[in-house]
Formats: C-alpha cells, structure tokens, sequence
C-alpha cells in the first residue's frame, strides 16, 4: 500500500512539473516529461509493484539469487581456468577428432623421402639419386620414419 502511494505521488509531482514546462512554451520537454511520470501509475496498475515487494520481503526469493549468483560464479571461474590453460573447446573438439580418425595411414611405413617402390623411366633416369635415401634408410632405421610423431602432432591438432 505504501509503495502504491509513492508512485502515485511521483506521477503527480512529475505531472506537475510537465504542465509548467508547457507553460514555458517547450511542449517537447513537458510531452516527455509526461510521459516518464506515467510509468509508476501505470506499473502499480498492472500489478508490478506488488509483485516486486513481494519479491524484495520474502527469504527465499533472495536464496534463490543467491544460488544463481554462485552458479554463474562458478561458471567463469571454469572458463578463467579452461582459458588459463591454453585448451579451447575447438582445439579439444579437433582432438577427439583425431583421435577417433586414423592417426597414420597403413601405408606411412615407408618414408615419404624415398624413391618408393616405382620402376619406371624415372627411377632408371636417376641412378645417382638412390643411394642417399638409402643412407637415409639406414640411419634413420626401418620403423623410424616420423610416423608416430605426426600422429601425436595430428592428435593434437597440429
């Protein structure tokens, strides 16, 4: 009842103030100045005051807040944390992808520096060039050919 009250003598006070300004001639301002003094009449006769008292006395309307304010307070320390970490939900997302795809490809066993196994006018045309991949070959070793390290590269992403 006491906030009704109020609001309508805002409304009025403000009315009052809009019929001078319309005195001096600046029927803009006054129209405006109406307008704004209207909207407590009209929110006490729509129910929303009440509403809104009810709302600021009761207890558990304010452990309500309370709830929502500590979930959203957890929710941006989580994503303070997750950014910190240098991890996005992109760059998890691509390596789950990977993860589930083939990381190498059955035929990655042999090394993509080498001749392979083509015979043909250009393999006979470079007799010189064959030796150093097989230099390569031996140094590097038969299961070292860089597979398992751009499958942890692919896994993550890059």
């Amino acid at each position: 009842m006491l906030a009704e009250t109020i609001c309508s003598a805002a409304s009025a006070a403000g009315l009052g103030i809009a019929a001078v300004t319309a005195y001096r001639k600046r029927f803009l301002a006054a129209t405006r100045i109406a307008a704004y003094s209207l909207v407590p009449v009209g929110l006490v006769l729509t129910g929303v005051v009440e509403w809104v008292a009810g709302i600021a006395f009761k207890p558990s309307i304010w452990l309500g807040f309370g709830v929502l304010g500590l979930s959203w307070l957890l929710f941006m320390t989580t994503r303070a944390v997750e950014r910190r970490s240098g991890t996005t939900r992109a760059e998890r997302k691509a390596a789950r992808a990977a993860g589930r795809n083939e990381a190498v490809a059955p035929a990655a066993s042999a090394p993509s520096l080498g001749a392979g196994g083509t015979a043909g006018p250009a393999a006979a045309a470079k007799p010189q060039a064959q030796p150093k991949p097989k230099k390569k070959q031996e140094a590097a070793g038969p299961g070292d050919d860089f597979s398992d390290i751009e499958a942890i590269l692919k896994k993550h992403g890059i």
